[in-house]
């Protein structure tokens, strides 16, 4: 993929930044095709997949595919993951649900991308039993539990952010089901509940609402959308909202994230929302490293450091997805700007991308 074809914001970033950021991302990939959150430190696999996702946003098929092979390789029987490995050593046993969801929305990203319907297919038995794992923790009610311990015995809640993120995979492992000829009516159904939860019941979840993910999540894996949406977004935009540093990771902490900023970036992008969403991506601008585009995983602004003294893999993925979903440059923008089975990019009269951008304010 040439610089021309990568995603670019006037005034934010450009190609060159994109590129630069995810060569951070090339370097940190381990021989046999794992991410970690840094070289030489630990992955989990909902983290390791976005990172696969960034790099085919930027054109590393062949880095995605390896960093998709070796989450085959590692799946439990069961079709989970233990919740935290270090250079394939489990350090974590307990086998989290949205984990398990999460390599299908990067498989249906990567095929939006490349159209490569053999390695989908490749990947379909990995897809398929990650989403039995997650089903079989779905209650009658509808909500995903968390996660099952070691010993098999199902967590005794669900959170909202990762059952938002597990409706979005659902959607795009049916969607990817339905582009290999194998219809999922069962996973259609499942999200339809858990949709309807997400939008409709949010006291059924464990109270996490002092983290930011919770307020905008239910709009990033698109279970609100709409008016509904939009008022979410703005109920609590003061809050989490820091003007001219990002946003805050939990409402009673001066700390700004990077990540988490983008992902609302995503979100805003999904609901139209480009202008607001390009100014958000500027304001974290100050947690790059321009030596080699690597992303600083927060700033506590109380303190005046960067905290924690990392710089983390899914943070400079979350600004390429980011800065992919304001312009539409790929395909798999799709994947946050509209249903999990649309694949065009943002209407051009919507796009943020040409709009010169200062600080973040409310919409």
């Amino acid at each position: 993929m040439s610089p021309r074809d990568l995603p670019e914001l006037p005034g934010v970033l450009t190609a060159d930044d994109i590129a630069h950021s995810a060569g951070y991302l090339l370097r940190s990939q381990t021989p046999d095709g794992a991410i970690p959150w840094f070289p030489g430190g630990h992955l989990d696999v909902w983290d390791h997949v976005e990172c696969a996702m960034a790099l085919s946003t930027t054109g590393h098929t062949d880095a995605a595919h390896r960093a998709y092979r070796w989450l085959a390789t590692i799946q439990n029987p069961d079709g989970s993951w233990p919740a935290k490995l270090r250079q394939t050593r489990i350090v974590n046993p307990i086998r989290e649900a949205n984990h398990a969801a999460y390599p299908a929305v990067g498989v249906w990203h990567h095929l939006l991308i490349t159209g490569d319907e053999e390695f989908a297919e490749s990947m379909w038995p990995m897809v398929r039993d990650g989403i039995g794992f997650v089903l079989g923790l779905q209650t009658d009610r509808g909500e995903i539990r968390w996660a099952r311990d070691p010993d098999g015995s199902p967590g005794d809640h669900a959170l909202l952010t990762g059952c938002a993120s597990i409706y979005q995979a659902l959607r795009c492992a049916a969607a990817l089901g339905d582009r290999l000829g194998r219809a999922q009516p069962d996973w259609e159904l499942a999200a339809a509940r858990l949709g309807h939860l997400i939008a409709e019941h949010e006291t059924v979840f464990a109270d996490r609402s002092r983290y930011s993910m919770d307020w905008y999540y239910p709009v990033l894996g698109g279970a609100v959308r709409g008016d509904a949406a939009k008022e979410r977004i703005n109920a609590r935009w003061d809050t989490f909202v820091v003007p001219g540093l990002g946003i805050r990771c939990v409402s009673d902490q001066p700390w700004v994230t990077g990540a988490e900023t983008s992902e609302l970036v995503l979100a805003l992008a999904a609901i139209g929302e480009t202008d607001l969403g390009a100014r958000l991506l500027a304001d974290i601008q100050h947690l790059r490293d321009p030596d080699d585009g690597a992303y600083w995983t927060g700033y506590q602004f109380a303190e005046k450091v960067n905290w924690p003294v990392e710089r983390s893999t899914w943070t400079a993925a979350a600004v390429i997805l980011a800065a992919d979903a304001l312009c539409g440059a790929t395909p798999g923008s799709g994947v946050f700007t509209g249903t999990a089975g649309e694949t065009g990019p943002p209407a051009p009269d919507s796009c943020g991308c040409t709009t010169p951008v200062g600080s973040a304010s409310r919409p």
